[in-house]
């Protein structure tokens, strides 16, 4: 092995030296944001995947049918089963309304789901209100609701699944499963990627212009 000489040269020629782009501790914490946001939304994507979009995947797609009103009932006052945010109280308890319709596909008796939320959240009412509201509200807001079905002479699209557990819902919110999966993490992933990318083109422009500077003083 040959050793370089202390002057910087090899065998006449001046070694090239990649200049290092600046750097300040601002732009630091900015570039460890951007990649942490970008990791923070891969592990997003993975616990996402895993845990709710490939059980989604994987499920039998729901089929459209048409529902008849049989009758509607308010069953009990349950207890809210999560906490509330925003404005919302953080105990009370809420009507749960039944609807009960006749499927036409199969002829038979079933109870009808807004979707397939309100059915993870409790399959025994129709819906479950977002957060708890006063008492009267909650009470008229279901009203209208049973109303509206009592009312209904007709039939209406409703959705069903050939399994028979997942039970039949007024609308179908697969869109809105795959939607939170992958904007959010998405969203996070380009973020993460446009704080670095600006970094990086800062320090560019900051060295371009102290080598233009250089060049105009020489």
């Amino acid at each position: 092995m040959t050793a370089l000489p202390a002057s910087g040269k090899s065998n006449g020629d001046p070694l090239k030296v990649h200049p290092k782009l600046p750097s300040s501790a601002g732009e630091d914490r900015a570039t460890l944001l951007g990649i942490t946001m970008m990791a923070s939304s891969v592990l997003m994507f993975f616990l996402l995947g895993t845990t709710v979009l490939k059980p989604f995947m994987l499920s039998s797609p729901r089929e459209e049918s048409n529902c008849t009103t049989v009758h509607t009932h308010i069953a009990d006052w349950l207890d809210f089963a999560f906490t509330c945010e925003g404005n919302c109280q953080d105990q009370g308890r809420y009507p749960c309304l039944q609807v009960f319709v006749n499927l036409s596909h199969s002829g038979q008796k079933v109870l009808l789901h807004y979707d397939d939320e309100a059915i993870r959240t409790n399959p025994k009412c129709f819906y479950t209100p977002k957060c708890h509201r006063a008492r009267d509200d909650l009470l008229n807001s279901v009203l209208d609701i049973k109303g509206f079905f009592d009312h209904n002479n007709g039939t209406f699209p409703c959705y069903y699944s050939p399994d028979g557990p997942l039970g039949v819902v007024l609308r179908k919110s697969g869109h809105k499963v795959v939607f939170h999966c992958l904007f959010w993490p998405l969203l996070t992933l380009l973020g993460g990627a446009l704080i670095v990318g600006l970094v990086r083109l800062t320090q560019h422009l900051s060295l371009q212009c102290e080598q233009y500077s250089t060049v105009v003083r020489a």
